[in-house]
């Protein structure tokens, strides 16, 4: 009986043990988070074929694929996709409205990292006078710093400084970006250090950018195998300045002259490598997932914006761009592979916003598309007040699509804010490019739970805000007829790639529709730490392992 109960005993202890053992959670040494600036979700579909087996279809094949994850705000720029992609919540919580705006306290336009308290670190220019002092709330990254007790590292790269600085948070070890011109430096601010690391000197003193570009930018394949794009020297496609036309091959090395030399680097698909050689560079030089603590890394490739911009979203050059950058992320989940290792790591990777064909390229094959003038917009809205109200000043400042009243101006006229709101609301619909308008009133008095109006109400905020905000017409830009842009609550600007990947991740995909702000939580419950407080995200349950 003895014997009995002892085997007994021996086997519950191992039960217990075997279940401990399955509850407990190996977490990842990094976490890094990939944003490819502009790339819409069909260049997950479009270029499928052309892909190699290590780049995206690595992710897509060993990760979890989120296919219908979409922004929920307006407007879908830069600054504003990063902010969010990192807090895990809209305009209307962490304040970044836009790259740009209209600052109704300062009375003047700000830019959304622009920090004259602090000074550059890495060259003698002004391009390092940046924080995110603008950023209202947490980040993920800040969150683990909170956890860890700043025991880990956190570090934003990329060429543009607000796809560095935003994503990384406030309690960051660093956030670099590019300066080019004549400079040719990776650089950062006095908000986080004094002195550049030695790596990032060392980094800065191999000069790769005349590397790169002392190379023409020729197509990676036979040209004529670019059967998902439009002809070379497509009527839609805008060009490098000093270029006669903008066609293949492009001798970057004549052209560096009329382009603010090194800065053309940002332009090509080289600068998308020149990010990737520097965040390998970072990841060497600040042992990056090496210690008992989890590290976090942000990496956004800038270069695809410009070239999307430039050329539109059905050009070779698009093609081609994201063909290399293919390969330059295969390079760098191997090198994450070796130095960090396999298991030791999790990514995803999204972008900021997507973008638009180009409006022109639509019209011409009878798809309603619109070119906006702004100026003529400014002096309709001017007549309305003129006709209404018998002034021209009651208007502080029109950007973004939005309409900022000098409320000065109109309790002097003796006239009610909100009479002229409405009126301006009403009326401006009459402007040939303008679908839909809302006073600011409305967006705080009503809940609207579906639909652009919905977005628009996320990117609304109550302090920073306009009075009156406007909505285009589907397909309608403010810009010259050649290359695109994006900035709408349309799904060509919202629908966007979200894979997850790595230690903790399993295989699979759904066609749920997810929301750019359920990454942060995702990731946060995933480290088992806070969420960045000021999220409104969910957790996608579904992407875990069991």
């Amino acid at each position: 009986m003895k014997k009995i109960f002892f085997f007994l005993l021996i086997a519950i202890i191992s039960i217990i043990g075997c279940k401990s053992q399955k509850k407990e959670i190996i977490k990842p040494k990094l976490v890094v988070g990939i944003v490819i600036d502009q790339m819409r979700y069909d260049y997950l579909t479009r270029y499928a074929d052309r892909y190699g087996e290590d780049g995206f279809n690595r992710l897509l094949k060993n990760g979890f694929s989120l296919k219908n994850a979409h922004y929920n705000f307006i407007p879908t720029y830069t600054a504003v996709g990063h902010a969010s992609i990192f807090t895990g919540t809209t305009p209307s919580n962490h304040g970044i409205i836009s790259n740009n705006w209209y600052d109704k306290f300062l009375k003047k336009s700000i830019y959304c990292v622009d920090d004259s308290n602090y000074k550059t670190v890495g060259n003698s220019g002004n391009y390092g006078q940046k924080s995110p002092h603008r950023l209202y709330t947490t980040t993920v990254a800040d969150q683990l710093n909170l956890a860890q007790n700043q025991r880990g590292k956190t570090i934003g790269i990329s060429i543009k400084d607000r796809s560095a600085i935003l994503p990384i948070g406030h309690s960051a070890n660093a956030a670099y970006w590019y300066d080019g011109d004549d400079y040719n430096t990776w650089i950062t601010s006095t908000f986080y250090m004094n002195e550049l690391p030695k790596w990032v000197k060392d980094f800065n003193a191999n000069n790769k950018a005349d590397e790169y570009l002392n190379e023409p930018w020729k197509t990676l394949y036979d040209i004529k195998t670019y059967t998902n794009s439009l002809v070379d020297d497509s009527i839609f496609e805008g060009k490098i300045t000093g270029q006669e036309k903008p066609i293949f091959p492009k001798y970057l090395k004549n052209l560096r002259s009329k382009n603010d030399n090194y800065s053309l680097i940002k332009e090509v698909p080289a600068g998308n490598t020149f990010t990737a050689d520097f965040a390998k560079a970072a990841i060497i030089g600040e042992n990056l997932g090496k210690s008992n603590f989890i590290d976090f890394l942000t990496v956004s490739f800038s270069s695809t914006d410009y070239i999307g911009h430039k050329y539109g979203v059905a050009a070779i050059e698009t093609e081609d761009t994201y063909l290399r950058l293919d390969k330059d992320l295969a390079s760098f989940f191997q090198f994450l592979d070796t130095q960090v290792g396999k298991d030791n790591y999790t990514l995803f990777l999204t972008a900021d916003h997507a973008a638009v064909h180009v409006p022109a390229y639509l019209q011409s094959l009878k798809i309603p598309a619109h070119y906006i003038n702004t100026k003529k917009l400014n002096n309709f809205i001017s007549g309305i007040t003129k006709k209404y109200f018998n002034s021209v000043e009651l208007i502080e400042n029109i950007s973004n699509y939005q309409i900022f009243l000098d409320k000065e101006k109109i309790e002097s006229l003796g006239l009610n804010k909100n009479d002229v709101a409405d009126k301006l609301a009403e009326e401006v619909l009459n402007f040939e490019t303008i679908y839909k308008a809302v006073t600011a009133k409305t967006l705080q008095n009503t809940n609207f739970t579906s639909g652009v109006l919905n977005s628009l109400q996320n990117g609304y905020n109550q302090k920073f805000s306009g009075d009156v905000l406007m909505i285009p017409y589907p397909s309608t830009l403010a810009r010259g007829r050649k290359g695109t842009s994006h900035g709408s609550g349309y799904s060509y600007d919202t629908h966007v790639p979200l894979i997850f990947y790595g230690n903790g991740i399993k295989q699979g995909s759904s066609s749920k529709k997810y929301e750019i702000t359920d990454i942060a939580p995702t990731i946060s419950n995933l480290l088992q730490i806070e969420f960045p407080n000021g999220t409104t995200g969910k957790v996608i349950d579904e992407v875990y392992k069991d």
